[in-house]
C-alpha cells in the first residue's frame, strides 16, 4: 500500500526556511572574510564634488554654452559662445594634459585673448597624440570637454 501525502505545504515552508538560513550563513561568511569593497578613502568628498559638478554642468547647459576648438601649429584656440552666439568672456579655463610618463596630469591655465576666445601655446616637446581635458568655469557654471591632441 502506498502512502500519499496530501499536504506538501509544511515541507515547502521548512525547505524555504532552510534555504534562507543557508543564505544568511553564506552572506555572513562573505562579509567576515572579504574586505570592504571601497578602495578610495576619500569617496565621500568625491561624491559631494560630483554632485556640485553636476549642478555646474546643468547651469552651463541652461546657458547654452558651446565650445569650439582649433589647433593651429602649436596654438590651441578655444571659443566659447552662449545660445545667442555671444562670446562668453571673463571665465577661467584650464587644460589638463595627460602624459604617459607622468603620474598626474599637467595643468595649463588658458588665458583669454579676446572676449570669448582663449589661447594656449602648447609645449614644444609634445609629439604625437595626447589626451587632454579642458575645464571652463564662470560664475558657478562649468563645462568641460575631453580632447585628443594630435601634434
Amino acid at each position: 500500500m502506498k502512502t500519499v501525502v496530501k499536504n506538501r505545504a509544511p515541507y515547502l515552508i521548512v525547505l524555504l526556511i532552510g534555504c534562507f538560513v543557508l543564505f544568511l550563513v553564506w552572506a555572513a561568511y562573505q562579509a567576515s572574510t572579504r574586505g570592504s569593497g571601497i578602495t578610495d578613502r576619500d569617496y565621500y568628498s568625491k561624491g559631494l564634488k560630483y554632485n556640485s559638478t553636476l549642478i555646474e554642468r546643468k547651469a552651463a547647459s541652461a546657458l547654452g554654452w558651446n565650445l569650439t576648438f582649433s589647433l593651429d601649429d602649436r596654438s590651441l584656440r578655444i571659443r566659447l559662445f552662449d545660445k545667442q552666439q555671444r562670446p562668453v568672456a571673463d571665465g577661467e579655463a584650464t587644460l589638463y594634459l595627460y602624459r604617459p610618463e607622468a603620474s598626474a596630469p599637467l595643468a595649463f591655465p588658458v588665458p583669454e585673448t579676446d572676449p570669448g576666445t582663449y589661447r594656449l601655446a602648447l609645449p614644444e616637446d609634445l609629439r604625437g597624440e595626447h589626451r587632454a581635458r579642458l575645464d571652463f568655469h564662470r560664475n558657478g557654471a562649468r563645462i568641460n570637454r575631453n580632447l585628443l591632441l594630435n601634434l
